[in-house]
């Protein structure tokens, strides 16, 4: 990985329980140059995804969410 960081707002349009909150984030925090994925008790349908952009295909990490059949975007790009 670089020295490189960069942060993106993943917006899932599902109301998820905590299991799977939990889940994917587990899951995206395991793809190969994401550095942390955090889903605020307050904003639940917001997750924060810091990653290495040198490292990782940002659309790679709609994966996690999408592979479970939910809706899920980009923000602030």
């Amino acid at each position: 990985m670089s020295n490189w960081c960069s942060d993106v707002l993943i917006h899932i349009d599902e109301e998820l329980d905590d299991a799977n909150i939990h889940d994917i984030e587990r899951d995206v925090s395991m793809i190969d140059g994401v550095y942390s994925a955090c889903v605020p008790e307050k904003a639940r349908h917001l997750m924060l995804v810091d990653y290495d952009p040198e490292a990782v295909d940002i659309a790679a990490l709609l994966n996690p969410v999408q592979t479970r059949g939910l809706h899920c975007e980009l923000v602030g790009l």
